[in-house]
């Protein structure tokens, strides 16, 4: 059974930091990419960051970039999205995602497959 389980969010004030994870289970991790996406109420879904299989590429979010950084723990199975500087705008549910088996890293949420329950990231002023 593929499971995807987020964890790490959390209330903080703007400039702080979060470490979301992704923890993995049901399938070979390794040959899978997954990204991270977020939605607000009222917003569209929009990608965040995403490493490929293997971990051998990543990618980010204009709005991101700098600030954020993905990395992957393969013998813990769990993706990582460390999470700096954090604004106000930040704030969201945190999704992370896979895509079948060998396919790159991508930031369009319809080239995913398989969805986590997210957990929320709030960001006070």
């Amino acid at each position: 059974e593929v499971q995807l389980v987020e964890s790490g969010g959390g209330l903080v004030q703007a400039g702080g930091s979060l470490r979301l994870s992704c923890a993995a289970s049901g399938f070979t991790f390794d040959d899978y990419a997954i990204g991270w996406f977020r939605q607000a109420p009222g917003k569209e879904r929009e990608g965040v960051s995403c490493i490929g299989n293997s971990g051998g590429s990543t990618a980010y979010a204009d709005s991101v970039k700098g600030r954020f950084t993905i990395s992957s723990d393969k013998a813990k199975n769990t993706v990582y999205l460390q999470m700096n500087s954090l604004k106000p705008e930040d704030t969201a549910v945190y999704y992370c995602a896979k895509r079948e088996k060998y396919y790159g890293c991508s930031l369009y949420g319809s080239r995913y497959t398989y969805w986590g329950q997210g957990t929320q990231v709030t960001v006070s002023s």
